[in-house]
């Protein structure tokens, strides 16, 4: 197996789930069962076989019972996030975590479903990676790979794998996985408190330093109960 360029992934847990309601009236949305098995446990396992050592887990809603569950996990050894008293949105996440996390770190979702191609995910990521050219690297799927999504996609890709954003009124032909390799330098100079990523990763855009990774997998948007059954099935397929 290629070495990969971080041992630590921050996975993002700490949302509402207001989309996978009713399901997450009772329950964290990491903790969803799909195929089996709570959200978060997908996630946590492809990191497991890839060699990721660490996870740092950032919590919020119902964050008592989700860190109660990651913390029977030997591998990847999970250290938490305490976003309880104020939810920080994925910026402001990333920056309480940041002692944390080594340069570069991946991050990613805590709902992500995926199926790897020839190489797993965070191999493709730290194969590709470029620290003197790179703020993020983000694994992004094309539409027609992009099972149960019908936004009208995120970003445009030039052919060194610069980003750009879709423009209004457009269709965008790659849609964020939601896994990323991130280094440091993008999150330099963040604003306080709560935050998206999308201000990053804007100026990132402006600096020509964000750049994607097409994913050679099939990858599942699972961000609604409506989604689960067509998701298993296919999981199922394999």
């Amino acid at each position: 197996m290629s070495k990969l360029v971080s041992d630590t992934a921050m996975v993002m847990a700490a949302g509402l789930g207001k989309r996978m309601r009713p399901l997450t009236a009772s329950q964290p949305k990491p903790l969803v069962r799909v195929a089996g098995k709570p959200l978060i446990d997908h996630a946590l396992d492809r990191l497991e076989e890839a060699g990721v050592a660490k996870a740092v887990v950032n919590v919020h809603y119902l964050g008592d019972a989700l860190e109660a569950h990651v913390r029977e996990r030997h591998s990847p050894k999970v250290t938490i996030s305490d976003e309880r008293d104020e939810l920080l949105e994925t910026g402001g996440g990333m920056i309480k975590a940041k002692s944390h996390l080594p340069d570069p770190f991946y991050c990613l979702n805590a709902d992500n479903i995926w199926l790897d191609g020839p190489r797993n995910a965070f191999a493709d990521l730290s194969a590709r990676w470029n620290a003197d050219e790179m703020d993020a690297l983000l694994l992004t799927v094309p539409h027609t790979r992009a099972a149960n999504f019908t936004g009208q996609g995120d970003f445009y890709m030039d052919p060194h794998g610069k980003l750009s954003r879709r423009k209004a009124g457009r269709i965008a032909p790659f849609i964020y996985t939601g896994i990323q390799l991130v280094s440091h330098r993008l999150l330099r100079d963040a604003p306080d408190g709560k935050f998206s990523t999308n201000i990053l990763w804007n100026r990132a855009i402006e600096e020509e330093r964000l750049f994607g990774l097409c994913f050679t997998g099939q990858w599942f948007e699972v961000g609604t109960p409506q989604a689960i059954r067509p998701t298993e099935d296919a999981l199922q397929r394999g």
